[in-house]
C-alpha cells in the first residue's frame, strides 16, 4: 500500500501575480478589510473556493506579513480556509509556529468571524489581535455554508487568551460579497451531513 506523506495548498495563480503589487503598509482597519473584502471577491469568481480572504499585518510597522484565500476547490483540501492559509503563510515566512513569540504583534483580518475549524487555528497561531467584518448567521443564510458549532462567548474566549477583538470593520462591503456569491451558480462545498442551514 502507498500513503500520501506529504501534502500542499498554495495561493491561486491570479493572487501571485498580484503580490508585489498590494501594498507595502496598511495603517488603518479599514484599509485592511477593504482589501480582504477585494481578495475575498476575486476568490470565488477565479474558481478556486469560497468568498474568504484574510491577512496577517504587524501592527507595529503596519506591514502586511502574509495573505491568504480559500483554496478548498483548488487545492481538494477541505482546510484550506483563508484564515488556515494565511496564518500557515505567516509562520512559514517567519519560521515559527508561534506568531505571538518575542513580543510580536501580529494581527488577523478576515471577512468574517472564523468557522469552528480556524476558530481553533486563530487561538492558536499566537496572533495578538483579529478583525472581523462580521458575526453570526447571516453569512450562513447568504451563502449556504455550514460554520458549525461555534460557541456564543467565542469573541470573549479570544480576549481571555489575551487576543483582541474588534467585530464590523467592512461589514456592508463583506455582505455584498456573499450576497454575490450566494446569487451565483457555484459549488457550497459542506461535507455530508451538514447542518441544513434553511431550516
Amino acid at each position: 500500500m502507498t500513503f500520501a506523506t506529504s501534502y500542499q495548498a498554495a495561493l491561486p495563480e491570479w493572487l501571485l501575480a498580484d503580490l508585489e503589487t498590494l501594498p507595502q503598509s496598511l495603517p488603518s482597519g479599514e484599509a485592511r478589510m477593504a482589501l480582504v473584502n477585494e481578495l475575498a471577491d476575486r476568490n470565488w469568481r477565479a474558481g478556486n473556493g469560497g468568498p474568504f480572504a484574510a491577512i496577517v499585518v504587524n501592527n507595529a510597522t503596519d506591514e502586511i506579513v502574509a495573505v491568504g484565500v480559500n483554496v478548498v476547490l483548488s487545492s481538494g483540501l477541505s482546510s484550506a480556509h483563508a484564515e488556515v492559509t494565511a496564518l500557515s503563510l505567516a509562520q512559514t515566512r517567519l519560521g515559527r509556529w508561534d506568531l505571538g513569540a518575542d513580543g510580536a504583534d501580529l494581527e488577523l483580518v478576515v471577512n468574517w468571524r472564523p468557522c469552528v475549524m480556524c476558530y481553533g487555528a486563530t487561538m492558536w497561531s499566537g496572533i495578538r489581535s483579529l478583525v472581523v467584518a462580521g458575526e453570526g448567521p447571516l453569512l450562513e443564510e447568504l451563502t449556504g455554508f455550514d460554520e458549525g458549532p461555534v460557541v456564543d462567548d467565542w469573541a470573549e474566549q479570544f480576549e481571555r487568551r489575551g487576543i483582541r477583538v474588534t467585530i464590523g470593520v467592512g461589514h456592508e462591503a463583506a455582505l455584498e460579497v456573499y450576497r454575490a456569491y450566494g446569487e451565483a451558480d457555484v459549488l457550497v462545498y459542506n461535507a455530508r451531513g451538514a447542518v441544513d442551514t434553511d431550516s
